[in-house]
């Protein structure tokens, strides 16, 4: 293959996709309990999430390069610019690129979904997409990058959890109706809160170079010990909530079982992350919250279907 294509390829991390796209699969299943999934929407809507997370990452390679964060005593993967791999103007087109991609799928995604209600909330999801996209950039691009000062968390929970999840629902459903709503909020809360979590590891394990460089995230904030406790709280309610919604929808004890695999993962993975002291250790279980935080959603729409 291409090198420069390689050295693309490594950029858009394609591996954050499953993640990403959790909070899709988890509101269609919803909505496909609730007799309205509409395959245009769902794959408009993974079109939209791919473009958006593919930008949101190049955005941060842009961010963190520009502000001397990606560097020699940082703990992760090294990244396309701080390698000099791609060149700064070189990202700031694909930014610009994946920015209209984002945009040209999105609408049509708020078109058929708002079809059927009304216009007001075409003109909110619209808002909403044209955020997704601001926030995508400013995590850690521009002069006062959110991601900076500990809000990154807050971003990721609304945007990977609630938007994610109730905003594919909603276009899904195309009514609302507040006791649906208040159904489908659980397992937004669910995907949100894991999805914070894997930030919150990304944190922990950068904290060292982040506090040095600047990048004053949360795990800065908090410390150590109190990162520790934080992620123990954001998968706690994440599995709490995800068997409130469970009960919500009747589901059966084989059901539980299955809900029951991922949440086992999740707990093992926690008492690693409570034991362990060196942040390089955390970086394998990124991938693990992730693809976990992925086959609960899997799991999610597997059992919907099945039993409804």
């Amino acid at each position: 293959m291409n090198k420069q294509i390689t050295n693309w390829l490594s950029a858009f991390r394609l591996r954050t996709l499953p993640l990403a796209f959790s909070s899709i699969i988890t509101g269609s299943a919803v909505a496909y309990y609730y007799h309205s999934f509409n395959a245009l929407i769902f794959s408009l809507a993974l079109l939209t999430t791919l473009f958006l997370q593919v930008l949101s990452n190049l955005a941060n390679d842009y961010g963190d390069s520009n502000h001397g964060v990606d560097n020699d005593n940082r703990v992760g993967p090294t990244r396309a610019m701080q390698s000099g791999a791609i060149s700064k103007s070189a990202m700031k087109k694909a930014i610009i690129l994946f920015s209209f991609l984002a945009l040209a799928s999105g609408i049509p995604l708020i078109i058929e979904g708002t079809k059927n209600i009304n216009l007001k909330w075409f003109l909110i999801f619209l808002s909403l997409g044209i955020a997704s996209i601001i926030a995508a950039i400013k995590y850690t691009a521009g002069k006062n990058p959110y991601g900076y000062k500990g809000l990154g968390d807050v971003f990721v929970f609304l945007f990977f959890g609630l938007v994610g999840v109730l905003g594919t629902f909603i276009l899904q459903f195309q009514h609302i109706n507040r006791f649906v709503l208040l159904n489908a909020l659980y397992p937004a809360i669910s995907m949100g809160c894991f999805s914070a979590a894997v930030l919150n590891l990304n944190n922990m394990r950068d904290h060292e170079n982040d506090q040095k460089s600047g990048k004053i995230t949360l795990a800065v904030r908090l410390g150590v010990t109190g990162s520790k406790i934080y992620h123990a709280v954001l998968l706690i309610v994440g599995i709490t909530a995800l068997f409130v919604f469970g009960s919500q929808l009747y589901f059966s004890w084989k059901d539980y079982l299955l809900l029951g695999i991922p949440s086992l993962v999740f707990v093992i993975h926690l008492v690693k992350v409570l034991r362990t002291s060196l942040p390089k250790a955390l970086d394998p279980e990124l991938k693990k919250v992730a693809l976990t935080t992925f086959a609960t959603a899997l799991l999610l729409l597997f059992i919907i279907v099945t039993t409804t």
